[in-house]
């Protein structure tokens, strides 16, 4: 077993333990405060989930490095770093809504190399080791085969700041025509479990953050598809777009003419 698998079949085994228990809260944990903005909530769950992975990723492996959304930050030696997002799409949490999900990514030397997603609603585990596919409850899993952007489906999510929401509510109503149609489901790292799925054609947001897309991207990546900033570099979070490779081009064009990457 290689590292990666290692890395991947472990951040699944805590995923797995801790998703039940949001399950169950999931609907009756009301918002314990903002961080961001007002509309960027926290709750007990997020920490309780945050301190339960974390617990777990490091006891059995001491010497790794975290990174967690609810401000966990641990130094390592193995050069393994975890990077967590113990409910990501709070929002649809605190409301009982599906489309929020457990994110655990890992990286080696500073390359992801696992990504772990499990949506506790449906029991969806979506899991990536590098070089090693990626896989849906088990089951292989590729990007949409889908050539034609008229015919995408496209997900997206909003920031928080009300005049970012502003702007890019005005793009949307240059892409809507463009395009199949839009999705808003809940958090970003349930987006890229379903284009690396094929569930949407495609992706895109401004304003993530690393623990946002730390799973995401071995995901959409193993299963065939491309992940990046709007020029194609690796990204962070600033603006991620992630689409197979024939749906790529033209989209890119499309979001940089609608300066998405600045909204």
């Amino acid at each position: 077993m290689t590292l990666a698998e290692e890395l991947r079949d472990l951040a699944l085994e805590a995923a797995r333990a801790v998703a039940p228990e949001l399950r169950r809260r999931a609907g009756g944990t009301p918002s314990e405060g903002t961080k961001s903005s007002t509309t960027d909530l926290v709750t007990a769950a997020d920490r309780w989930s945050e301190r339960e992975l974390v617990g777990r990723l490091l006891g059995a492996r001491p010497d790794d490095a975290v990174l967690g959304e609810e401000e966990t930050s641990v130094s390592g030696t193995s050069g393994v770093r975890w990077v967590v997002d113990p409910i990501d799409g709070t929002t649809n949490f605190v409301y009982g809504l599906a489309g929020y999900s457990i994110s655990i990514g890992a990286e080696f030397d500073g390359q992801s190399v696992a990504g772990v997603i499990v949506e506790p609603v449906s029991g969806d585990e979506f899991a990536a080791a590098a070089g090693c596919g990626a896989t849906c409850n088990g089951d292989p899993i590729r990007v949409s085969g889908e050539v034609d952007l008229t015919q995408a489906l496209v997900a997206t999510g909003f920031g928080y700041q009300p005049e970012r929401r502003r702007r890019q509510a005005v793009g949307l109503v240059e892409l809507l025509p463009a395009v199949r149609d839009i999705r808003r489901v809940g958090g970003a790292a349930l987006d890229l479990a379903n284009v690396a799925a094929g569930r949407v054609d495609a992706f895109f947001e401004r304003g993530l953050a690393p623990w946002d897309i730390a799973a995401g991207r071995v995901l959409v990546l193993e299963a065939g598809g491309r992940i990046g900033n709007l020029d194609g570099t690796p990204t962070e979070g600033d603006f991620v777009l992630a689409a197979p490779d024939a749906l790529w081009g033209p989209l890119a064009d499309l979001l940089r003419a609608l300066d998405a990457d600045n909204t």
